[in-house]
């Protein structure tokens, strides 16, 4: 099995940017489709963005389509999320997810994934 553990969250104002990292251990990262997703109090948890394992190909929420970009390096076992433009609505705890996956999809369903990290808080102030 694979452990994940988030970092980069923080404080940050409107329009600033934050990178969010997720480091992976325990297997071979290069196996696992990845997702970020993120669960604001009161709300249920949300999809922002998936990677498929070589990292060619991405799929993006709506809500942040344009703002956020989703990366992955499969040397270093890390997946990141570069958040730009970021906006008082995108505070939230962010999670990484991953599912070991013999093909290369994207997956936008939590619960197509079956590890997650601990979660790092995101706050965006106006």
């Amino acid at each position: 099995q694979v452990q994940l553990a988030e970092s980069g969250g923080g404080l940050v104002q409107a329009g600033g940017s934050l990178r969010l990292s997720c480091a992976a251990s325990g297997h071979t990262f290069s196996n696992y489709a990845m997702g970020w997703f993120r669960q604001a109090p009161g709300k249920e948890r949300e999809f922002i963005a998936s990677i498929n394992r070589s990292g060619d190909s991405t799929t993006y929420a709506d809500s942040v389509k344009g703002r956020f970009t989703i990366s992955r390096d499969n040397a270093k076992n890390t997946m990141y999320l570069q958040m730009n433009s970021l906006k008082p609505e995108d505070t939230a705890v962010y999670y990484c997810a991953g599912k070991y996956c013999s093909t290369y999809g994207c997956y936008r369903r939590s619960t197509f994934y079956n590890y997650w990290g601990q979660g790092t808080q995101v706050t965006v102030s106006s």
